[in-house]
């Protein structure tokens, strides 16, 4: 048997019953084995799922049955054999083998239970294939693909943006520098100015990007690069901008929480967490949020941004996500639009997952006005020169927009019910964490 022929069946087509009582050939990775006289049990797996093959000493041949006995967890294996049902097999149904051979045996494998973070981390090359590590991963790209699909649907355009960039969007304290044959530059924190270009080309556009930030966070919710999906749109204000986002998180939530229940419920999580998500979601200017925060006990001042203690107590016991918008425009983006109605404040709004998760977005209407942007960007000491790409944007056909940023591995952590965002990316990147 050759394992790279395309003779063999995929686990989850046996685990659906399609295959009782017929031969098969599986191949993948051994997930667990023990054998005991003439029986040996190895439990294989693949990326659609994991099946017991039963090796018995007779049935298979010598070789065979020795290979089987010898495997190590995480050698390579092919098997052939009859499906059959057994309640008792992981799955409900078990292999019984006609032949096993290893592709590659390999070496003990170096994870065992009860090891530390740490150790995890250091082996996370090895640690994604864990089985909740690999369920957790089919979750991210499923909901990332939703998510794509929910801007196909309404007409967007996905661009990409530049990774190396002269502009800080966020401001210079969290930029990670480099040089640039021999000219600092910086990368990303966000791709929003580029997308705010396309848009004045193709009016709906997004971008999915890493994003970079040199921030000192030892938080369970910070990450130094992260995935950044930003919506550009034009002819939009505030409320339709808020609208968007609401529309989009309730997508995604009943995408995942309908279609993906098996695996949520694999990695702990219940699908009616996801389900509930419905909208309308509540609504709450920055200085309700202050004085709401206020009245649970937190000693936060007006003026004070909002930090993860007072979003966690805001949203801990909160079903459905939580708008807060309008915050001042002392602690937000030079690009935030002013709300005319309301000075001092600015057009945004954060959006803060319930359950203690925190911010997931951050979206603004955009200044638009050239005279507007160039003074706000003076008042923050922006050297001029970096952003004149950015100030052209409003001096040829201008027009209202708005947009947003979320971040995936945020979503991922609050929808897959996780307690840290390092476990929601298959390498992660934190203030003391670059290897592997």
């Amino acid at each position: 048997m050759d394992c790279l022929s395309d003779s063999f069946t995929q686990i989850s087509e046996i685990l659906a019953g399609k295959c009782e009582g017929k031969q098969v050939n599986v191949r993948g990775w051994v997930h667990r084995a023990r054998s005991s006289g003439g029986l040996a049990f190895v439990v294989l797996r693949d990326s659609s799922g994991i099946i017991q093959c039963a090796v018995k000493k007779g049935v298979v041949s010598d070789a065979a049955f020795e290979a089987a006995k010898g495997v190590f967890v995480e050698s390579s294996a092919m098997v052939s054999g009859t499906v059959r049902k057994d309640e008792r097999a992981p799955g409900g149904y078990e292999l019984s083998s006609t032949d096993f051979s290893t592709i590659h045996q390999g070496q003990p494998f170096p994870i065992a239970k009860d090891q530390s973070v740490e150790f995890l981390m250091d082996t996370r090359h090895l640690w994604l294939r864990s089985q909740k590590l690999t369920k957790v991963m089919k979750l991210r790209d499923y909901t990332i693909r939703s998510l794509r699909q929910f801007f196909i649907d309404r007409n967007f355009f996905e661009l990409a943006p530049p990774i190396i960039t002269k502009s800080a969007c966020e401001g210079g304290s969290t930029l990670f520098q480099l040089d640039y044959f021999g000219s600092p530059a910086y990368l990303s924190q966000s791709g929003q100015m580029y997308a705010e270009a396309y848009m004045q080309a193709l009016e709906k556009v997004f971008i999915l990007a890493p994003s970079f930030r040199a921030e000192p966070s030892r938080t369970v919710r910070h990450l130094a690069e992260y995935w950044h999906l930003e919506p550009e749109m034009a002819f939009y204000n505030q409320k339709m901008n808020m609208q968007l986002q609401e529309d989009m998180v309730v997508h995604v939530c009943q995408d995942i929480g309908k279609n993906h229940a098996d695996l949520l419920q694999d990695i702990g999580r219940e699908p009616d967490k996801l389900l509930a998500v419905k909208g309308p979601f509540p609504r709450l200017t920055y200085e309700q949020a202050i004085e709401k925060c206020r009245e649970m006990g937190c000693a936060i001042e007006y003026g004070q941004d909002l930090g993860a203690d007072e979003e966690a107590l805001l949203t801990k016991d909160a079903v459905q996500p939580i708008f807060i918008h309008n915050h001042l425009k002392a602690f937000k983006a030079f690009y935030m639009r002013e709300d005319p109605n309301k000075a001092g404040t600015v057009l945004s709004n954060d959006l803060l997952a319930p359950e203690g998760h925190g911010e997931i977005i951050g979206g603004s209407e955009r200044i638009w006005d050239a005279g507007e942007l160039k003074a706000r960007m003076q008042e923050q000491n922006l050297p001029l020169a970096d952003y004149q790409w950015y100030l052209d944007l409003r001096e040829y056909g201008s027009v209202p927009h708005a947009g947003f940023g979320l971040g995936i591995e945020r979503v991922c952590k609050w929808m897959f019910g996780l307690d840290h965002i390092r476990d929601t990316i298959p390498f992660p990147r934190t203030i003391n964490r670059v290897y592997p």
